[in-house]
């Protein structure tokens, strides 16, 4: 009987006092370490209203006031054409159209307009826009120049 005491005292002691009967790496550690945080670059496009872009503009500048009746057929033309990836005032598939010349010089934007494809190869806006908007292609909608304007004098508008 005094063996089996001692057994039990010795089993005891080990059991609640020490941690040297532990193995190591098997204790649970109940705090949690905090992941480690991701930046991601957002590839915002830069502002740049000297870049003209690429295509048969050159220049175009707003001198008087919003020519209301081009600024309809706009309207028409950027429901019928833009709309499924441009809304006026918030980011859809492209970037929000409003306030656009704060952004972007009027011709880029005519460009934009009439020649996307070599601007997304070309022009660094048009690039970073890409980037921005998940390698999204604005689709070349064979727009004339007329019509081209006609939608440039609507954003005017927003």
């Amino acid at each position: 009987m005094r063996f089996f005491t001692l057994v039990l005292s010795l089993s005891v002691l080990t059991a609640c006092g020490s941690n040297e009967g532990k193995k190591k790496g098997f204790e649970y550690k109940r705090t949690q370490k905090e992941a480690p945080k991701v930046v991601v670059e957002t590839g915002k496009a830069p502002v740049d209203l000297s870049n003209t872009g690429i295509g048969p503009m050159t220049s175009l500048s707003f001198e008087d006031a919003v020519d209301e009746t081009m600024a309809e057929k706009g309207a028409a033309a950027f429901k019928q054409k833009c709309t499924a990836c441009h809304y006026t005032d918030k980011k859809l598939i492209g970037p929000a159209m409003k306030g656009i010349y704060e952004r972007r010089n009027p011709a880029w934007v005519m460009n934009i307009l009439l020649n996307p494809t070599e601007m997304l190869q070309k022009d660094p806006i048009a690039k970073a826009l890409l980037k921005e908007y998940n390698n999204i292609q604005m689709l070349n909608q064979n727009l004339s120049q007329e019509e081209a304007r006609a939608i440039v004098e609507y954003l005017r508008t927003l």
